[in-house]
């Protein structure tokens, strides 16, 4: 399977971002992928309202993403908004979804789980949690689900790992900040191994380095996405401006890593206390 990260950098305006996802879907298919992933907040980049552009996966935003898949003959893993129920006092809040869709439909969606309440950010705030781990298939192929700060949780990506996936798909708006780049490439090689998966790690570039005025104080990305080999070998690495990332996945080299290194058939329970 050829699968393709489209490391953009979006902003304010659903509309432009929906040119952009065309734009480099485009440039996906022209290289021959199956599957295009882009990153965290491609609806609208954080550090803007939310709550003003969240709507139904099967809404207007959905829909044209996928026209676009069809136009284009590939599915595409995006992340967007969608509404959900208000938090404590009333707090208007969102889902932050990442949809998967072909020309035919929906694949799945995902409701990021773990919410990114780390180096002064409260995502939690004005998000809603989501509860289920999320799969689809595509070409015969298993593929998980995971958002950003999801990345440090291994559970999830061993979880999609046992029901069989090839790859998690993880797309991201990461904050910058010291040492933030550093462990965002060591986070992604380490949910490769300890998973023997493939990790397509798809995040927002630089916004400084595609000439886009950010939010400051906002995860609004630092680029680096990479595509992971199953003993953590980067395949394919981004720097901070928008790029895009070309990759084979082989289920043998798959198969190969977790006979040669079966950390998933190895693992046991450790007791508490």
């Amino acid at each position: 399977m050829r699968i393709a990260a489209a490391q953009i950098v979006t902003g304010e305006d659903p509309r432009q971002n929906l040119e952009l996802v065309d734009e480099w879907a485009g440039r996906a298919s022209e290289a021959g992928a199956e599957l295009v992933v882009f990153p965290e907040a491609v609806q609208r980049a954080f550090g803007h309202t939310l709550t003003s552009v969240a709507e139904p996966v099967d809404g207007p935003w959905g829909a044209r993403l996928r026209d676009i898949a069809r136009h284009h003959g590939t599915a595409i893993v995006a992340g967007m908004f969608t509404p959900a129920e208000p938090g404590e006092q009333g707090r208007a809040r969102v889902t932050n979804t990442l949809l998967a869709v072909d020309g035919e439909g929906v694949l799945a969606t995902y409701d990021k789980i773990h919410l990114y309440d780390a180096f002064g950010f409260q995502e939690s705030k004005t998000v809603a949690p989501g509860e289920e781990p999320a799969r689809f298939t595509l070409d015969g192929e298993l593929l998980g689900l995971a958002t950003c700060y999801d990345i440090r949780f291994p559970s999830l990506f061993t979880a999609h790992a046992r029901a069989g996936a090839l790859a998690t798909i993880l797309p991201a708006s990461w904050g910058a900040g010291p040492g933030k780049v550093d462990q965002w490439r060591l986070l992604a090689r380490a949910r490769a191994l300890d998973s023997t998966q493939y990790v397509i790690a798809c995040g927002q570039g630089l916004p400084a380095a595609a000439g886009v005025e950010a939010v400051e104080g906002a995860p609004t990305g630092v680029g680096r996405s990479m595509i992971v080999s199953p003993t953590g070998e980067v395949l394919a690495e981004a720097g901070e401006a928008p790029e895009l990332l070309v990759a084979d996945l082989d289920a043998d080299v798959v198969a190969a890593a977790r006979e040669k290194l079966p950390v998933l058939a190895n693992a046991r329970e450790i007791p508490q206390g």
